[in-house]
């Protein structure tokens, strides 16, 4: 690949901090899992899709995000009918709350509970809501190449954006920067987000602090703030945590490369969090 080719490691819209940098930062305590509080059950959604991509974002579109900390934003997805909400940690990075929107247009402060930075991802409890439609886990391991998946979330903060594709490849590594200041900002400012894939590192120096994680590969269209958003299987099951795009520059939108974290993983660390569903 050339060095000309960009990925965009981080899939959130980001707004300009202090001295003109711009973007987010991972963590950088690897053993910062935090607890979070418990919820309410959660209720399938599956039911009402018929394996086409418009019952599939009818049913899981109530259970996706926008989430906002000042300095960065992206999406999230609703683990259960009282608030939690499940996000990738470099979305909420170097804060404590964040605001939400849901899909109807209301909004509520939400706390974050708990992050583990070592696979970029974060809980946040949502304060004063209830009756939420959660979002149902599926089994990432049942996912095979080839498999239909539609992509939602809010891109540029349009909410509620569905894309679809197909899993274009299983067990991709991605490496991101996992900084050592949990504050947002980020190495070289402007829209570089250090990434590393198969063997080649782009938008500059990942720095001595790294994570990496096995990711499932899509085509549907991912871009600067679908992330944290929901990758959805035709039974309308969340089947990974949207997180890193692939992009020919730093500034340019989807090039049908993107990448998500499977919900198996999900499943593990929000086991580890206190957070189970």
């Amino acid at each position: 690949m050339s060095g000309s080719v960009g990925l965009i490691a981080a899939v959130a819209v980001v707004a300009a901090v202090a001295g003109g940098t711009t973007a987010v930062l991972l963590d950088s305590d690897p053993a910062a899992v935090a607890s979070g509080s418990g919820g309410t059950g959660v209720t399938t959604v599956s039911d009402g899709t018929d394996g086409t991509v418009a019952s599939v974002a009818e049913a899981v579109t109530p259970s996706v995000v926008e989430i906002s900390t000042g300095t960065a934003g992206g999406s999230g997805v609703v683990l259960t009918e009282d608030g939690r909400i499940l996000t990738n940690n470099h979305v909420v990075a170097g804060s404590d709350t964040a605001e939400v929107t849901f899909h109807d247009g209301s909004t509520a402060t939400a706390e974050v509970t708990g992050t583990d930075p070592d696979t970029d991802l974060a809980v946040l409890q949502a304060q004063g809501v209830e009756g939420l439609t959660p979002a149902t886990l599926g089994d990432s391991d049942d996912v095979a190449v080839g498999d239909e998946v539609v992509a939602i979330g809010s891109p540029e903060g349009l909410t509620g954006t569905v894309t679809s594709g197909i899993v274009s490849a299983l067990d991709r590594e991605v490496t991101v920067s996992k900084p050592e200041t949990g504050v947002p900002g980020q190495p070289g400012g402007g829209n570089q987000w250090p990434f590393s894939y198969d063997g080649g590192s782009y938008n500059g120096d990942l720095g001595s602090s790294t994570t990496t994680y096995q990711a499932i590969q899509t085509d549907a269209s991912l871009n600067h703030g679908n992330s944290g958003g929901a990758l959805v299987n035709m039974a309308g099951e969340i089947i990974g945590i949207n997180s890193a795009m692939y992009s020919t520059s730093a500034d340019a939108g989807s090039a049908g490369l993107g990448f998500a974290i499977p919900s198996d993983t999900v499943r593990e660390v929000l086991d580890a969090l206190g957070t189970p569903v």
